[in-house]
Formats: C-alpha cells, sequence, structure tokens
C-alpha cells in the first residue's frame, strides 16, 4: 500500500512546480550542458526532465534532496538522448599516432606539468574550456567519454548504452583522451604560458 505523498516525505519537501525552473534549472543545465556539449540539448534535456518529473512527482518519497531526484531523471533523459547519437552512427576516425609517439611508444613532446587537479576542478574557466574541447570531439566519442568518465558508468553500461562492443568502447575512450588532452594543452596550458 502507497502512502499519499505527503506522509510518505521525511522532511526534504519538495517545491511547487512553479518555482522548479527558478530552483533547480541552473544546475540541471549546467549538468546536461556538460554532457550533452551543445545549449539547444542541454535545454531540451531539462524541459524534458521538468515534464517527466511533473508526471511523476507523487513519486518523490522525501528520501534525498529534490534536486538529487531531478539529476536521476536528467540522467536517463541524457543516456536516451546519447543512445539516439549513437544510432546515427559512432564515426570512428584514426588519428595519426606518429604525430604523438616516437618510434619507443615515447611521447614526442614532453606534456607539461598540469598543475593540481583538485585546484583545477574548482575553477570555472577551466571547466569551459574542458567544455569547448567536449564539444570537437565526434558525438560518438564524446557520448562514451561523458558517460564513461564523468557520469562514471561501468562500460558494459556504456557499451549497452551506445550499442557498441566494448573493443569499441576502449578504442574511443582511448582516441577522445589524445585529442582532450591535445585540445587541453592547446587551450589552456600553452594559452596560460
Amino acid at each position: 500500500m502507497q502512502l499519499p505523498s505527503e506522509e510518505r516525505q521525511t522532511g526534504r519537501e519538495m517545491a511547487h512546480p512553479g518555482e522548479w525552473v527558478d530552483r533547480y534549472g541552473d544546475a540541471l543545465y549546467r549538468y546536461a550542458l556538460s554532457r550533452l556539449r551543445r545549449s539547444h540539448e542541454a535545454e531540451e534535456a531539462v524541459q524534458e526532465t521538468f515534464l517527466a518529473a511533473l508526471a511523476d512527482r507523487d513519486q518523490f518519497a522525501g528520501r534525498s534532496e529534490p534536486l538529487h531526484w531531478f539529476l536521476g531523471i536528467m540522467h536517463h533523459k541524457i543516456a536516451g538522448r546519447l543512445r539516439a547519437l549513437a544510432r546515427q552512427g559512432i564515426r570512428v576516425d584514426f588519428d595519426d599516432l606518429d604525430a604523438w609517439f616516437d618510434a619507443s611508444g615515447h611521447w614526442r613532446k614532453p606534456t607539461v606539468c598540469w598543475t593540481d587537479p583538485a585546484e583545477l576542478a574548482e575553477r570555472q574557466d577551466f571547466w569551459r574550456v574542458v567544455r569547448g574541447c567536449l564539444a570537437k570531439l565526434p558525438s560518438g566519442m564524446a557520448a562514451a567519454f561523458s558517460l564513461r568518465t564523468l557520469d562514471e558508468c561501468a562500460p558494459a553500461e556504456v557499451c549497452q548504452e551506445l550499442a557498441i562492443s566494448s573493443a569499441n568502447l576502449w578504442v574511443l575512450l582511448h582516441r577522445a583522451r589524445l585529442r582532450l588532452v591535445r585540445c587541453l594543452q592547446i587551450h589552456w596550458f600553452d594559452a596560460k604560458e
């Protein structure tokens, strides 16, 4: 037997739907933009999240903060969008690895010290550059990287979400990391010198 939502809540009250955009819209938009990389897709994901939450608001039991509940809904909405992008065809283009490594497998140009990662994670201007670098990746590659690295999904889950093999996933992740390193080197680390 399910109790009415007022009796099920444990102290965390859900705001009136008319207040959702003001209270949670910015946080949801930032999360969606970091995963989808395009502002119009992030806006649509926020709208879809609010519509789904409105339809299922009786399911909110008050065991978590409302923002966490919205983020859980949004996670599923974003995964669906990434699946749709993957169905359109993931292009795996092969970078010229000789430009990165010498014959012995060592970096041609040594990487610079990237300072303290925790400090970088706190800087909004760094994340703006990261989002720009993610936007330059092919959609399938960006989807694989976002799900595995940013959302911390298990490899099997990412493969299932994107309908790819595990070998393809590892190729996509490897190439995404190489491209992100190059992009961050150019647009962040070299730009700061």
